[in-house]
């Protein structure tokens, strides 16, 4: 199995996210990846203009319905991060599709301070799916944070897992945060014995900048494979087990 993870730079604009991210998943089919995890938010990023429409949930569900119909082209499982309101409630959310069809979703946990000016705290239980005889487990950005939910994916099954990232700060804090946000997966992988594999942005985004720096650590904490602080890439790793 080949797992990967997608870095890129992020527009104000639902459509060009979604175009780019229809690019990536063509290439990671190209590259026979099997599994392709992009960052969090990564169809709107926080653009307050997309998160305020009242429409919002029909363009994101038209998105996603295209990612859906790749997957199934491809032969690709990917997994995206969004928004999605579910009555009165925003949630910072991330979805799977599996090439056969099957859809799983889960709501991030633990959003940080400025993120609960928007949105809810997620009620699900943590998310493990299967694919290729493999489970995955799948978090989003700060959630990495918390042990003992990336401890609760290993409960339930998982033998890798993604973490959806969107360390967006104002320039000064993206630098001294860096090596933080890269020892985290880091840690989580030689905790749990598993690949950890971090999906994050590029660029600048509404005043604020991420350093990029997505990742693969394997279960003895190697960083198998890194992205740079500017360019988007797309990574991967095979598995042989």
């Amino acid at each position: 199995m080949k797992l990967g993870v997608c870095q890129m730079a992020v527009s104000e604009k639902l459509e060009m996210n979604t175009k780019k991210i229809m690019d990536f998943i063509k290439q990671a089919a190209a590259q026979n990846i099997d599994i392709i995890g992009f960052p969090e938010m990564a169809l709107t990023g926080y653009t307050k203009e997309i998160l305020t429409e009242k429409n919002m949930n029909d363009m994101v569900s038209k998105a996603l319905s295209e990612i859906k119909k790749a997957c199934e082209v491809f032969n690709t499982t990917v997994i995206v991060g969004h928004p999605y309101n579910k009555g009165e409630e925003l949630y910072n959310s991330a979805s799977v599709f599996l090439p056969d069809g099957n859809t799983y979703t889960y709501d991030k946990k633990y959003p940080t301070e400025l993120e609960l000016e928007y949105f809810e705290i997620g009620k699900k239980n943590p998310l493990v799916f299967t694919y290729g005889g493999k489970k995955i487990g799948v978090m989003i950005c700060r959630d990495q944070n918390y042990p003992g939910l990336a401890r609760e994916l290993i409960k339930s099954g998982a033998q890798f897992i993604y973490i959806l990232s969107a360390h967006f700060y104002n320039p000064k804090e993206a630098r001294w945060k860096l090596e933080k946000n890269r020892a985290i997966p880091i840690t989580r992988a030689v905790e749990n014995g598993v690949h950890v594999l971090l999906s994050n942005f590029v660029g600048s985004h509404l005043g604020m900048v991420s350093l990029g720096n997505s990742l693969i650590a394997d279960p003895d904490g190697a960083v198998v494979t890194s992205a740079g602080e500017s360019e988007e890439s797309l990574l991967s790793v095979s598995i042989y087990e």
